[in-house]
């Protein structure tokens, strides 16, 4: 068993505890406290002062690509899936994958042989049964009993709504595909949500509002993201976070004058609103293509999403002004929470030792997931199986 004191931490669990010494062992935070106790040689303890950085909850990083995304613009254009250390560099120690676009090229075989990779190599891992299409990619024959009988799988996603890609699903379908995701959810204690996403249609969110209005499914079943694509489809996610959505703000790149907000802005004007703070996440695309379409529908130009988006947005947050124990919930235990992952987004003793140091600039410096060291005063100490050194 690996055991490590962590010595003058400023601990934001995510609220703010002040300095603190952690006692990790078994993968959990064992104890707490202000006085470190002497712990006898036999412990073979390893001690890491932090010297007054702070220590945040692992991010969770609740909308990856880890087959990697895109396929849009032919076969060369599928996105080589995200390397363990792009995960742990970017301070994320669990993530929740999905399939994208492609669903027939890649599918539910390949997303959960490489969330158990990432499992093997000590992250946590989970993902989403189906994808962007109905009927939905499945291993099972359906996404209820997917979700029943395959652990790592949570709910459905990301299903495509609002968007030339998608399936064009009625809300009757809609309905059902929810149902299936939160009867499962039900029987097994997991999130049993449907991970919607929003393309730039017009239509919005009005699918969603229908769904609402005519069903007796509880609103946390459905949860949208790229809420910020589009500005006005952000009020639509802010009034149906007010309803009882949970929303999921994506950190993707926004330029000046686009009709988009950036993640930061976007989380800045929620927090403002006064809807419920425990209702908004923030995630990354990583692994994602984030291509641009002309009048044709054709790919003109395309990015790749990426875990580090979500410290970037966090640092930004901090520079702005904005409290750390305030923005920091979006990327933790708010996520934790609509998710359904114990042990997850909280420091606390008994929790899950995923734990994050940012020293006096915003920047990763010290990484542990599960208990076991990633990043060391910026130094990456462990590789995915097929990274090479200077990846």
């Amino acid at each position: 068993m690996t055991t490590t004191l962590i010595r003058n931490a400023e601990v934001y669990a995510p609220e703010s505890l002040g300095r603190r010494d952690l006692l990790l062992g078994g993968g959990k935070v064992l104890w707490i406290g202000t006085d470190a106790p002497d712990l006898p040689a036999a412990f073979g303890a390893q001690v890491l002062d932090l010297s007054g950085r702070r220590l945040l909850p692992g991010l969770i990083d609740g909308h990856v690509h880890v087959t990697g995304g895109g396929g849009e613009a032919g076969f060369a254009s599928r996105v080589p899936a995200p390397t363990l250390s792009r995960y742990t560099r970017s301070g994320v120690t669990t993530v929740v994958g999905l399939l994208g676009t492609d669903d027939v090229a890649r599918g539910t075989r390949e997303l959960l042989a490489h969330v158990n990779a990432l499992r093997e190599e000590g992250l946590s891992a989970w993902g989403y049964a189906g994808g962007y299409h109905l009927p939905p990619a499945t291993l099972t024959g359906s996404v209820r009993a997917d979700l029943v009988f395959i652990d790592c799988l949570i709910g459905v996603g990301e299903l495509s709504i609002s968007d030339h890609r998608s399936s064009q699903p009625t809300l009757d379908e809609l309905l059902r595909i929810a149902s299936e995701a939160h009867v499962a959810g039900l029987m097994t204690g997991k999130a049993g949500i449907v991970h919607l996403h929003l393309g730039d249609g017009s239509r919005g969110l009005d699918l969603v509002r229908r769904a609402l209005d005519q069903s007796e499914l509880p609103p946390r079943v459905f949860n949208p993201t790229h809420v910020n694509r589009r500005k006005a489809l952000f009020e639509e996610a802010i009034a149906l976070a007010r309803r009882g959505c949970s929303i999921d703000i994506t950190a993707f790149p926004v330029d000046e004058g686009e009709d988009a907000w950036s993640a930061a802005d976007a989380l800045v004007r929620y927090l403002d609103s006064g809807a419920p703070r425990d209702r908004v996440t923030v995630s990354s695309d990583a692994g994602g293509c984030l291509p641009c379409f002309d009048a044709q529908g054709r790919v003109c130009s395309m990015d790749v999403g990426h875990s580090g988006a979500l410290v970037d947005t966090l640092r930004e947050l901090l520079a702005r002004g904005i409290a750390l124990q305030d923005a920091l919930p979006a990327f933790t235990s708010n996520v934790a929470g609509l998710l359904r992952l114990p042990g997850k987004g909280r420091i606390a003793v008994g929790a899950d030792a995923d734990l994050v140091a940012l020293d006096a600039s915003g920047a990763v410096t010290d990484v542990f997931a599960g208990g076991r060291p990633h990043l060391r005063d910026g130094a990456v100490l462990r590789r995915g199986t097929f990274e090479s050194q200077d990846t």
